[in-house]
């Protein structure tokens, strides 16, 4: 959403309307706030600039992750633009009878401001991701300190003055993925009870709230003990909402007796860094959040709480379809009535979409109790090394039989032959390139494994042959994937671009933002890959050339004189230069029967990755 226009936006909102959202969160245009409650208490442009973090990563910075803007600083006409979409986004959100969930002050503030109040209790949070001093180790105002209190009312008196008095819950996190100065439960309490205070002196109808998911993230530091001292800070539980952030997978509210009785949501993650396989856990988000709203009396709601919404669309809605219902849905009918929505206007509906969907149903989107707690990444969108296949975090190995995902595109595919009009249908163009990207993705493993396994022999002969066809299967994918516009790189510089208004050095810095963000996530790669994404243009442009790279230095390099840094070094020179530079290649002009078209010229060079021989 970082570059997000009010057309976008103003999608998103029909879009959680209709959904029965009715508690969005609604950070945008926060920045405008926090520089006039800085600027009050004495902090120049300068000092201020040290903490403001670029459009792609403010979402981190009001967390207390970063701060400050590598590749230049956070312009001005940035807040203000932003400002003025939050005055679009909040009385749609009203008007929608949605009830915003505002920002508030954090404590988080500039490196300097003990210049403008010498006598404040300042701690510095912990390191985070590895990133340098400069721009990780946030200061942080300690909530017992009097202003603290002060700067939290003039926070909210001018957002109120900004927007007007539409809402009373605030989100305010101050340890996310950060540890605590101290771990001492008085001090842990007085962190809590302080802020409460502040929240209700400046809003006596505030209600806090946070995410549960520092308790997940560090929970070695998190004991039970810990939390228990730490939540009981907010004396009245009603004064609280937190969000059980990871609940799919790594649910909180049972270790924490639901969170000594605070109120809570079952939350759904689903999702990190907006990476794009088709993934879900159905039976998760069905059963077992019925089962949580029956065993807790103080869970009070559903929430998604995804890093990105792209793809997987069936997944968001069948939770938020769930809060609806006190028994768990019933997931073989709720696909069925989905997909005849979803393709609705075709003419008839063949029998090969539900079933192209049914086998997804049970096995893609049916990912429980398994090692894998979220979408599943490519392994052609990591920094190529000798061990592309991972699991875990981010995983890129596959939790099931690829087949599975070949038939559905067969059916898919199918489909189409038996009512011609599904070609010019929107929504099965996205899903007929989105299950194309999936088989193509699941296909690279094993020429990436053959690869390897080429170079380990020293065949010379075949590692030249699976090079050359690994890099020629990218350059396909890309071509596909070039057929619509939801899955370009074009599409997502464009639109941080067109906040610059004609200002070159802006744009610049903003096209520079959002490369960033979906490669190197820091300014010397400190998570990179995080959130990285399948797109052409990023395929041809990133992904092809880092491969190219990796295979050269193979072919050059025999197993025993394989030296990761070596490699690693020669890729990070070739991330930071595509850092910099500008998207300059015409939008296609491409249209359905570029999708059949193409789609035909991929499957007839990659037969038997689409099963056909």
């Amino acid at each position: 959403m970082a570059f997000w226009t009010w057309e976008e936006w103003e999608t998103q909102l029909d879009w959680l309307a209709l959904h029965g959202v009715n508690l969005p969160l609604a950070w945008v245009g926060q920045e405008k706030i926090l520089v006039d409650v800085f600027q009050e208490i004495g902090l120049t442009d300068a000092e201020i600039a040290t903490f403001l973090s670029g459009p792609a990563f403010q979402a981190w910075n009001r967390f207390g992750n970063i701060q400050g803007s590598w590749g230049g600083d956070l312009p001005r006409s940035w807040i203000d633009q932003q400002f003025a979409l939050q005055k679009k986004i909040l009385p749609r959100m009203v008007e929608l009878g949605m009830t915003p969930v505002l920002p508030s002050f954090t404590g988080f503030v500039p490196m300097n401001t003990t210049r403008v109040l010498p006598d404040a209790q300042i701690v510095r949070g912990s390191q985070w991701a590895g990133f340098p001093l400069q721009y990780s180790n946030d200061s942080f105002l300690e909530p017992f300190d009097d202003h603290f209190a002060k700067l939290q009312s003039s926070f909210i008196r001018k957002h109120r003055a900004a927007y007007g008095n539409i809402s009373h819950i605030y989100t305010l996190d101050q340890y996310n993925e950060n540890s605590p100065y101290s771990g001492d439960l008085d001090y842990l309490r007085n962190v809590t009870l302080n802020t409460w205070k502040s929240l209700k002196q400046a809003d006596p109808d505030a209600i806090w709230m946070m995410q549960g998911w520092l308790f997940y993230a560090q929970s070695a530091f998190w004991t039970e003990e810990r939390i228990e001292a730490f939540l009981s800070g907010v004396e009245d539980n009603n004064d609280m909402l937190i969000l059980d952030l990871f609940s799919e997978s790594a649910p909180q509210w049972r270790r924490t007796r639901s969170y000594y009785g605070k109120p809570w949501l079952w939350c759904q993650v689903h999702d990190y860094g907006g990476s794009m396989g088709l993934y879900g856990q159905l039976t998760n988000i069905t059963v077992n959040a019925t089962q949580a709203r029956d065993e807790s009396p103080s869970m009070v709601g559903y929430g998604s709480t995804m890093e990105g919404q792209e793809g997987n669309e069936i997944i968001y809605t069948a939770l938020l379809d769930q809060a609806w219902s006190t028994t768990p849905l019933d997931t073989e009918r709720y696909f069925h009535d989905w997909i005849t929505a979803r393709y609705s206007g075709c003419g008839s509906m063949p029998k090969e979409l539900y079933e192209a969907w049914e086998g997804l149903r049970t096995t893609v989107y049916d990912n429980t109790n398994t090692s894998v707690t979220s979408v599943i990444k490519s392994a052609y969108e990591i920094r190529p090394s000798l061990e592309n296949i991972r699991v875990g975090f981010q995983s890129t190995e596959l939790s099931y039989d690829p087949t599975v995902v070949v038939h559905a595109w067969q059916k898919l595919y199918e489909a189409a032959s038996s009512e011609a009009k599904l070609w010019t249908n929107p929504a099965y163009q996205h899903d007929m390139v989105d299950v194309t990207r999936q088989v193509m993705a699941n296909a690279f493993i094993h020429l990436y494994q053959s690869l390897i396994s080429s170079w380990n022999i020293s065949d010379a002969d075949s590692l030249s042959k699976t090079g050359k066809a690994l890099v020629d299967f990218l350059g396909d994918l890309d071509t596909v994937l070039l057929t619509n516009g939801n899955f370009r790189l074009s599409s997502w510089i464009k639109l941080a671009r067109s906040w610059a208004e004609g200002d070159d050095d802006q744009a610049s810095f903003l096209e520079y933002n959002a490369r960033n963000q979906i490669t190197l996530w820091g300014p010397n790669g400190e998570i990179a890959d995080y959130a990285s994404k399948q797109w052409s243009g990023l395929i041809s442009s990133f992904y092809i050339p880092r491969w190219r790279i990796f295979i050269k230095y193979l072919k050059s390099t025999p197993p025993a004189s394989y030296n990761s840094t070596e490699i690693t070094g020669q890729l990070i020179n070739f991330e930071l230069k595509w850092q910099s530079e500008t998207w300059d290649e015409p939008e296609p002009s491409a249209d359905a029967e570029d999708l059949e078209k193409v789609l035909n010229g991929v499957c007839s060079r990659w037969a038997t990755v689409f099963g056909r021989r």
